[in-house]
């Protein structure tokens, strides 16, 4: 038998692209932001940090803030009728207004 190569990053050269105008350093501010419980967020993945990037397939799904973890945020999104529980870096995160955008 033969080994599955790649992990969860593979095949993702179109979905992990930034546009021309988001290149560059990250600022400090979206690294070190902070949130309170129960606030909404969206999954978006900075390509450029790979620590504490959550699975691809959870891209712009909304969730709310758990609890904190170390520096890190545990998110719960409703994914189909289960809840799950994400671990992700404050980077991966951006607050959701009360439109929902």
């Amino acid at each position: 038998m033969t080994r599955v190569t790649g992990g969860y990053r593979r095949k993702t050269r179109h979905k992990l692209r930034k546009r021309p105008r988001d290149r560059g350093k990250i600022s400090t501010s979206r690294l070190l932001q902070e949130f309170k419980i129960g606030e909404k967020v969206r999954i978006s993945q900075e390509p450029a940090i790979h620590e504490g990037m959550p699975h691809p397939r959870y891209k712009n799904k909304i969730g709310t803030i758990s609890e904190k973890r170390g520096n890190s945020f545990v998110v719960d999104i409703k994914d189909g009728s289960k809840t799950k529980h994400l671990v992700s870096a404050p980077v991966h995160l951006t607050k959701v207004g009360k439109d929902g955008s």
